[in-house]
């Protein structure tokens, strides 16, 4: 068993532990609800209305393809209600007949992790019946999941998707689980199970229940739940876990997000987009002690030629020269602004390729010379945005140089690597140098080359492979070859400042 952090520790140990014995229910027996009437309405028609009308006020991005889970928040409807939406209203016309709902305890500490797999639960919407058969099926692979209705009595991680779910899904069945602690096994024996239990249904839809930081001032929650929502988008379970471990950032729900990303992956869901980030300061306006919530699904999408790295043929450019010229616009704009004034630059762009979320690095060059280079390899907003934001970083955050001084501003070039998303590969055969950006990753430690580092220092496979682990990420210089080493591949599209 890990050694929990500080936050896992106030997260478990605030509450008193309460008595570990348990009372069997019968198959017919419902569970009521603990929370209406102070986290949410427990009047049907005042529910009905609050909830249709969060649905109804969003319209998250769609995403093609069939959605496997959504990352949603458990706190009063008041708080994340109009988070939480944005997930159910995405998926709300899928045809799904049961959700599996990952939560696990607040209030009490046990070993393993529970699940209720019999009766139903209820809400002011009335009675939800818990997908029985598929719930055994899940609890039959591993016998650290097992029956503890207790676990669920009050437990706002679990109760306050349910009536979400009811009203996006007219119909529909539940199978609720709890983990006890936070045991990465855990996570993965969950993962397991679920992976195997739901291969052949395609009518399932997991909700991992999470809120992220707790209780720090605006600003500084947003730089935390930052640094999650980037590694959430990279599916890396386990840096995600460990990071939140050394707390590197919060969630309380870390062990539904580490299950549903491994399940997710098992089955082949590599896909995530976030839907949306706020706060609770956002919500309420008090922004001195906040909570964070985001909205995200993972799903599995068609693959486009920006979405395939190393398709070969029929590759074709993202941007046009225009836009092109318009983002090294933007770039040198926003170095020049906050440089000589310490600002950042505003701009608006109306261009929907330049507004399209992409992963991008900008690299400054001086007489031929690396001057600095930052990037981001996700896309988390924006791409004419991103371009802005690594530009500033390039020039004043790089810790290999000093920070640019308005003076050398004109002795520059910029050259923007526009991204397309990571793949992780489980065959080194599938990297082509040429062509070909990685990123490889292990233990806590990382690295990237972009595509054209072999170009330009004229390497193989076999040099780039071996500088990016040893130089980069401070691996062993044959780590690459090495199965439990995650590999990533991606292209870039490169162009820059004559």
């Amino acid at each position: 068993m890990i050694i929990l952090n500080n936050f896992f520790r106030i997260l478990f140990l605030a509450t008193a532990i309460m008595s570990l014995s348990f009372t069997p229910i019968m198959a017919s027996d419902v569970k009521a609800p603990n929370l209406a009437g102070s986290w949410y309405p427990e009047s049907k028609e005042e529910l009905t209305k609050l909830l249709r009308g969060y649905l109804d006020s969003v319209n998250p991005e769609k995403v093609e393809g069939r959605i496997f889970a959504l990352i949603s928040p458990h706190a009063g409807y008041r708080f994340s209600g109009s988070m939480a939406a944005y997930g159910y209203k995405l998926a709300e016309n899928r045809d799904i007949k049961t959700v599996v709902i990952i939560g696990f305890s607040h209030r009490k500490i046990f070993d393993g992790i529970a699940i209720y797999d019999r009766g139903a639960f209820r809400t002011p919407l009335g009675d939800i019946a818990v997908d029985s058969e598929l719930a055994a099926s899940i609890r039959s692979r591993n016998g650290r999941i097992y029956f503890q209705p207790e676990a669920f009595n009050g437990e706002n991680s679990v109760e306050m998707q349910v009536p979400f779910i009811q009203l996006a899904f007219p119909g529909a069945s539940i199978v609720p689980i709890a983990f006890g602690t936070q045991d990465y096994s855990d996570a993965e024996i969950l993962a397991g199970a679920l992976a195997a239990a739901l291969e052949d249904r395609k009518d399932c839809l997991i909700v991992a229940s999470t809120d992220l930081s707790h209780y720090h001032p605006y600003d500084e929650a947003n730089l935390i739940d930052g640094r999650l929502i980037v590694d959430l988008s990279n599916m890396n379970a386990g840096q995600i876990f460990e990071a939140a471990r050394l707390g590197k950032y919060e969630a309380c729900g870390i062990m539904p997000i580490a299950a549903t990303l491994l399940a997710g992956e098992k089955l082949g869901f590599k896909d995530v987009k976030i839907l949306k980030y706020a706060n609770s300061g956002d919500i309420s306006g008090d922004k001195s002690r906040v909570v964070g919530y985001v909205s995200a699904v993972i799903y599995k999408g068609p693959r486009s030629v920006v979405d395939s790295p190393g398709k070969e043929g029929e590759k074709q450019m993202l941007l046009n020269e225009s836009q092109r010229k318009r983002l090294l616009d933007i770039a040198r704009g926003s170095i020049k602004s906050f440089v000589d004034d310490r600002k950042r630059a505003s701009f608006t762009e109306g261009d929907p390729v330049l507004n399209k979320p992409f992963g991008a690095f900008v690299t400054l060059k001086e007489s031929g010379e690396l001057r600095g280079c930052i990037g981001n390899m996700m896309a988390q907003g924006p791409l004419y945005q991103t371009v802005a934001d690594m530009a500033i970083q390039a020039a004043t955050g790089d810790p290999r140089f000093k920070a640019l001084s308005p003076g050398e501003i004109d002795k520059v070039a910029l050259e923007i690597s526009v991204l397309s998303p990571l793949k992780k590969i489980s065959n080194i055969d599938e990297i082509k140098i040429p062509g070909h950006g990685v990123l490889v990753r292990r233990k806590g430690r990382s690295g990237v080359y972009l595509p054209q580092v072999a170009v330009e220092a004229g390497w193989n496979k076999e040099k780039f492979m071996t500088s990016l682990c040893a130089n980069k990420a401070g691996l062993p210089p044959d780590a690459w070859k090495d199965p439990s080493t995650d590999v990533y591949i991606f292209e870039a599209e490169v162009f820059g400042e004559e």
